[in-house]
C-alpha cells in the first residue's frame, strides 16, 4: 500500500542512536554504525523520532510499504527491555501515581463555565467547513491534555476552536492531515496551537500539522505547547 513512512539518510546519520529510544514502537536500531528501520510493519509513519535526530537524517516520505501492524509491535516488546530512556516499553503507558496539588476551595467553582463553543471536536468527526472553524484560532489538543492540565479551559481553550486527536491510538490519521489542510486553506484559520503531552508518541500531533503546512497553500503561525503528565507547561513557543 502507498503510505507515509520514515526514511533515514545514511549519509547524514552518524549512528548516535538518539532517535532509537524515542521510537516507542521499537522500529529503529543501530546496526553497523547506522540507524536502521528494522521493520516497515513497526513504523506508524507519524515521525515522533524526527525531532531527536541532531543531523536531520530522518524524514517522512510517501511510498509503497507494508501497513503498520500494532500486533507485531506488541509481540516484539520484550519484558524488561526498554525502548526509552525512562524505562518500560512506552513512556506514555508507564504507570505513575500523581499527587494533585492542593487547591483552595472556591465557592463559585461549580459555576465555572466551560469554554467549549462547538461540537463535535474529535478529528474524525469534525467538519472543516463548519462556521466554528472559519477564521478561528485553532486549538489542536492531544486527548489527554485536558485531563492533565487543570487550567485548560480558561488558559488555552477560551477564544479558540477545538479539535482533539491521539496520534498514538487513532487510525487513519492521513484523514487528519487532509482536514488540517482544509482548515488552513479553506476555513482560513488564523493560528494553530498544538497541545501535546510530554510523551514521545504525542509529537506525532505536531508532525501532522507540519505535514499539513507543507501541503497547504497558505501559511499560518503555529505554536507548540507541551504539558507534563503532572500538569505543568514544559514548553509554550511559536515554531
Amino acid at each position: 500500500m502507498l503510505r507515509e513512512i520514515i526514511r533515514i539518510d545514511e549519509d547524514k546519520c552518524n549512528g548516535c542512536g538518539q532517535c532509537v529510544p524515542n521510537c516507542v514502537e521499537g522500529a529503529l536500531q543501530v546496526i553497523d554504525g547506522k540507524v536502521r528501520l528494522v521493520s516497515e510493519l513497526m513504523c506508524d509513519g507519524l515521525g515522533a523520532c524526527i525531532g531527536y535526530c541532531p543531523e536531520g537524517a530522518i524524514t517522512i516520505e510517501k511510498r509503497e510499504a507494508k501497513p503498520f501492524d500494532e500486533v507485531v509491535v506488541m509481540n516484539n516488546k520484550v519484558p524488561g527491555h526498554s525502548h526509552s530512556h525512562n524505562g518500560g516499553s512506552c513512556p506514555g503507558s508507564r504507570e505513575r501515581i500523581i499527587k494533585p496539588a492542593s487547591v483552595n476551595p472556591r465557592p463559585d467553582f461549580a459555576d465555572m463555565p466551560s469554554q467549549l463553543t462547538h461540537w463535535p471536536v474529535q478529528m474524525h468527526l469534525i467538519n472543516p467547513g463548519s462556521p466554528a472553524y472559519r477564521n478561528a484560532d485553532l486549538l489542536l489538543a492531544a486527548d489527554c491534555v485536558a485531563f492533565s492540565l487543570g487550567s485548560f479551559h480558561n488558559d488555552f481553550l477560551k477564544g479558540r476552536s477545538l479539535a482533539i486527536a491521539c496520534p498514538k491510538l487513532d487510525h487513519g490519521t492521513e484523514t487528519y492531515i487532509e482536514k488540517l489542510v482544509s482548515l488552513i486553506d479553506t476555513a482560513k484559520v488564523n493560528t494553530i496551537t498544538v497541545m501535546m503531552m510530554e510523551v514521545p508518541c504525542c509529537g506525532g500531533l505536531l508532525q501532522m500539522v507540519k505535514t499539513a503546512m507543507g501541503r497547504a497553500t497558505v501559511k499560518v503561525p503555529v505554536k507548540a505547547v507541551t504539558v507534563s503528565i503532572d500538569g505543568k507547561i514544559l514548553k509554550n513557543e511559536w515554531i
